[in-house]
């Protein structure tokens, strides 16, 4: 389908990166867009920049997706919209580089809250909603680390690794009923989520280390309209999660004494 006007794209983590990549894509398809985010101001500032340029009716909502409250407050936003939910694309996520030791039981909590709890909740309303009407599209962001247990992302890794294990049985669950769920699995992706500064982003993007946030949110979108179960951007990546899953352990403790070891230091 290229022509999506009339239908509802719910987008989370809408408020930059690759998250507004998305929305900027299917407002290009036609589709009206639920915009989800808990930064407030760039919320606003994003969907009105949308609607202006692409013509398509923006609903920004604030929404703190670690608490269940607010996961729900999402879907009854959905119930009321007065249009037909037919994409939902599960953006929103954290990242910290620490040990597990090291971390929050906050932050633990988040991790769990956000990246397991409200993609679970969002993706079987919105997928039992669409059954109803025999379409839909769902997309939950999962990430070439789930293939990667390496110290100091265990907490990223394994919740992303639920979330692409949870999406792929989601699909073949869903597929006879005309509604598909597709994981995506990107590699690096220069926005602001690993706090990289501007000239190593760019510097990657030029040798290939990374993606932009627009060049894989289309090739993401079109994969999922295709009904896919996964996407994962570029043969280097898919390259990087057989030697990262060869890599000795003496590879994986120079990671941790080295980088991590040094980073708690600090």
């Amino acid at each position: 389908m290229t022509n999506l006007r009339g239908k509802l794209a719910v987008v989370t983590g809408a408020s930059g990166g690759i998250g507004l990549w998305f929305c900027r894509v299917l407002a290009e398809y036609g589709c009206a867009i639920m915009m989800v985010s808990n930064q407030r101001e760039e919320l606003v500032n994003a969907a009105a920049e949308i609607k202006e340029k692409y013509g398509v009716n923006t609903i920004p909502f604030y929404a703190d997706l670690t608490d269940r409250d607010d996961v729900v407050n999402v879907l009854n936003a959905i119930d009321k919209s007065h249009y037909d939910p037919y994409i939902l694309i599960n953006n929103a996520g954290i990242f910290s580089f620490r040990t597990v030791a090291e971390t929050s039981p906050a932050k633990i909590d988040c991790f769990i809250r956000l990246h397991i709890d409200a993609v679970t909740v969002l993706s079987r309303e919105f997928a039992r909603r669409c059954v109803a009407r025999k379409e839909g599209r769902i997309m939950n962001m999962s990430s070439m680390s789930c293939w990667m247990p390496m110290p100091g992302i265990a907490m990223y890794s394994a919740t992303k690794a639920y979330i692409r294990a949870f999406t792929r049985a989601l699909h073949y669950e869903l597929i006879d009923s005309g509604v598909t769920a597709t994981a995506a699995c990107p590699g690096g992706i220069a926005t602001d989520l690993f706090g990289l500064p501007e000239n190593l982003k760019k510097l990657a993007v030029r040798i290939g280390a990374l993606d932009t946030p627009e060049r894989f949110a289309r090739k993401a979108v079109k994969q999922m309209l295709r009904g896919r179960k996964q996407y994962i951007n570029g043969w280097l990546n898919r390259l990087a999660i057989f030697t990262v899953g060869i890599m000795p352990t003496s590879v994986r403790l120079m990671v941790k004494h080295r980088l991590l070891d040094r980073n708690i230091k600090v």
